[in-house]
Order: C-alpha cells, then structure tokens, then sequence
C-alpha cells in the first residue's frame, strides 16, 4: 500500500511538472574569479513542497523505477547539499564539497530516454535522481561525462523529460540532453539554460535577435519625418517578453551578456538574483480564469550558487529573504542525511521602520 501511494505521488508530480515547469537558469562570473549558477524554479499547481538536502559521504542511497524503491544502489563519494523538490531524493539544484553544481531542467517533448527494462534494474537511475548520482559520485564534469554511458536513465512518468546543467568551479558549464535514448553534451558557453525545444535549437534562435543592441537607438530620419525613441532601452525594442521557454532564453542571454561584471563571489550573487526577478511567472497567466491556486507565485524559488566558495543562497515566493548555507560549515564526514523545508513559516518577515520623534 505504502508503495502505491509513493509511486502515485511521483507520478503526480512528474506529470504536473511536465504540464507547469518554467525554469530560467544564468551563469556569471565575478572579477575575482568566483563562479555563480543561478536559477528560477517553477510549478503552478499548487504549493511545492521544497527542501534542502544535507547528504553526507558514505550515505548509502539508491534510485527509485516505476516499479518502486529498486534500482541504481550508490554509496555518497562527495558531501552534497541540494535544493529538492517534493521529497528529498529529488535534488532540482546542489553543488558538492568538490565544487561540482548540478541541476534539472524540465523539457518536455523534446527529449527522450531508453526504455524502462526491469531486468536492469541494477543499473537503472530515475531522471529525477540523476543530480544527486551525479553530485555524490563526481568531482567535474569529465567525470560525469565518463559516467554516463553506465547507467541507463529512466522516467518515473513516460511524460516526464529533463535535461540537466552541470558545472564546476572553474567556470565550464554544460548541457546534458538524452533524445532517443542517446546522451548529448553541449558546452555552455552563453551561460542560459530553459526548456524545450533543444539547447542547439535555442542558440540558433538568438540569431533572430541580431538587431539587438544595449542603450538607445539614434535618432533617424524618414522621408521628412524625424523618428525618435520613446524613452529609454530602444535598443533592446523587439526582444520577446513571453514566459515561453525560447522568449525566456534569448531574454536572459541578454540580460546576462549586458550585465556588468561584479567584483566579488557575494555581489555576483546579488546581481543574479536582480536578473532573475525579471523571470518572475505571475500566477495568473498560466491559468483560465477563476481557476488560480492560492499561492503568491508560479516561480516557487529562486537559488544562486557560489561553486567557487560552495555556497548555496536560496530565497522562495513566500519569504524574499536571502538565506545561505555554506558547506564549508558542514562536517560532511560526521553529519546526519537530513531534509528540512526551505520555509520553515511561509511568511514574509517584514523589517519594521521606527521613526524617531
């Protein structure tokens, strides 16, 4: 009984992920050499109950099928802290103590994993568990790469389809989609991550936006008529301001690619969180009508992190407050696998300013 409900929950989620996830992902780099992965996660359903996940090394752990609690058994090589989605084995976003980020992205339709075989179970792994393989076993991205080919990824709902961003601390990113049962790695140099269609797709795509440029656009004249910007930003008129992944992507590679470089790990954080705010789903445009759940917004949080100094900062839709955990304070030879909500309280502090007489 119990592992009917487990597998109707995962189904559940995987489908109402696939239906309502709108993941907006930016990199950047600070001045003095620390490296940021930032991202927006999305789900407008309802209230997603999100986690962070401390593991440490030597945990046993193991993936999830279709049929249940039965496959890919691993044992923790790297302490891990993660941000989940749901329940604690589902890490969406971590970096481990060796610097090494990774992160699911939804991508629906476009992707594609080899079928589910139950006589492999030994080597199955469920697409929602592959960040956590990944962060606990790897210290870089070669190494996931080398990896890869010896599991074979599963859905836990045929609907169901991710990609993956792993970076690491030196500033290399890349893209692992599967399509038809093939991986697929892209370096990432433009630092954006969405959703569907492809990553190769999106890059061609931007060159629709050729036109783009920061500032504002001169002062022009037409057959007598002298034309003139309305107000400021002209040069970006035309960039698409839709919460479709494609409009999504070529607006932060902008955002990114226009961004002054900051002088530190911390103020690189900062800025990226600025950034993200423009990728704020509001609630209501994802629904008829009279139909919105009673939730503040569509993007449920927001996380940066800090590979260079393994730093985690993480702020959600009910409480705007940056926290930070920092893995340099973490035992991760003596402490416990433990979860704990990313809001303990859904509420929004509110700093109360006292005015003197």
């Amino acid at each position: 009984m119990k592992k009917a409900i487990l597998l109707s929950t995962i189904a559940a989620l995987c489908c109402g992920l696939h239906r309502t996830s709108a993941c907006t992902g930016i990199a950047l780099s600070a001045a003095d050499g620390s490296y940021v992965q930032s991202r927006t996660i999305e789900w407008s359903r309802g209230v997603l109950r999100s986690q962070y996940v401390v593991i440490p090394r030597g945990q046993q752990l193991r993936s999830f099928t279709p049929t249940g609690a039965n496959g890919l058994a691993f044992t923790a090589r790297y302490g891990t802290v993660g941000l989940a989605v749901e329940q604690q084995e589902f890490i969406a976003e971590g970096i481990n103590e060796a610097g090494l980020s990774a992160g699911l992205f939804f991508f629906p339709q476009y992707g594609g994993y080899e079928s589910y075989d139950p006589d492999r179970n030994d080597r199955t792994l469920a697409d929602l568990q592959v960040a956590a393989w990944m962060l606990t076993q790897f210290a870089t991205i070669d190494e996931v790469k080398a990896a890869v080919a010896s599991v074979r990824i599963v859905a836990l709902e045929k609907s169901s389809v991710v990609h993956w961003r792993i970076g690491e601390a030196s500033g290399r990113q890349v893209v692992l989609e599967i399509v038809d049962g093939v991986p697929h790695f892209y370096e990432n140099e433009v630092g954006i991550l969405t959703n569907a269609p492809g990553f190769e797709w999106q890059l061609t795509n931007l060159d629709n936006y050729v036109n783009l440029y920061p500032g504002d656009a001169p002062v022009r004249q037409l057959s007598g008529i002298t034309l003139r910007p309305t107000g400021s930003n002209s040069g970006f008129l035309g960039i698409p301001g839709d919460a479709t992944p494609p409009s999504r992507f070529v607006r932060a590679a902008f955002y990114r690619a226009t961004a002054p470089q900051r002088a530190t790990g911390f103020e690189t954080v900062q800025q990226c969180f600025h950034l993200l705010n423009n990728f704020d789903i509001p609630i209501g445009i994802e629904h008829p009508e009279g139909e919105c759940p009673d939730i503040p917004s569509a993007t449920q949080w927001t996380s940066a992190i800090d590979l260079t100094n393994r730093r985690v900062y993480y702020k959600t839709a009910y409480n705007n407050t940056i926290r930070c955990i920092d893995l340099a304070g973490i035992d991760f030879g003596k402490t416990a696998y433990q979860s704990h909500p990313l809001d303990p309280k859904r509420d929004q502090p509110v700093e109360r300013i006292a005015i003197p007489e």
